[in-house]
């Protein structure tokens, strides 16, 4: 029997004040997959998880005080989901804003060498997705940018 928590290296949380509507409109609006949803005897999401291609992240609600969706923190984010696209950034942002995301950046190049966009989901949350469009070297992008750059991931 294949292992149903089987996951990979990371996932993280995201936090929202109504969980069943969110995993509707994760579904609805970005192409996410629900991969576990267990609820208890009254049908109150006890655990959800979400999987996009390789990755999985958990969907939860707000059940502590330490815990809460950007709605519950005048739409302030302590965090962002970045999600890789390997083709179709633009007709997916089109889908994102038909469902009802908030276009936070239209999909644009990047000097970096990836087209990116980002929205905002009903409760608040920021999302960047980006596809990779063309591969660039440390040392282009320092001239090109100003910028000093430590460290640099190979493609």
């Amino acid at each position: 029997m294949k292992d149903p928590f089987d996951r990979p290296t990371l996932c993280v949380g995201i936090f929202y004040r109504d969980p069943l509507s969110a995993l509707a409109w994760l579904e609805r609006a970005f192409g996410f997959r629900r991969s576990m949803v267990i609820a208890d005897r009254d049908g109150q999401l006890v655990h959800a998880e979400m999987r996009f291609h390789e990755s999985c992240f958990i969907v939860d609600g707000e059940w502590c005080d330490d815990i809460a969706s950007p709605l519950s923190k005048e739409r302030r984010n302590t965090q962002a989901c970045y999600v890789r696209l390997s083709t179709g950034l633009d007709q997916h942002c089109a889908v994102a804003r038909g469902a009802g995301a908030e276009i936070v950046q239209e999909p644009e190049d990047q000097s970096y060498g990836d087209r990116t966009y980002r929205a905002r989901d009903p409760e608040g949350h920021l999302w960047t997705f980006f596809q990779p469009v063309h591969v660039i070297s440390r040392e282009q992008l320092e001239t090109l940018t100003g910028w000093s750059i430590d460290g640099w991931h190979p493609h």
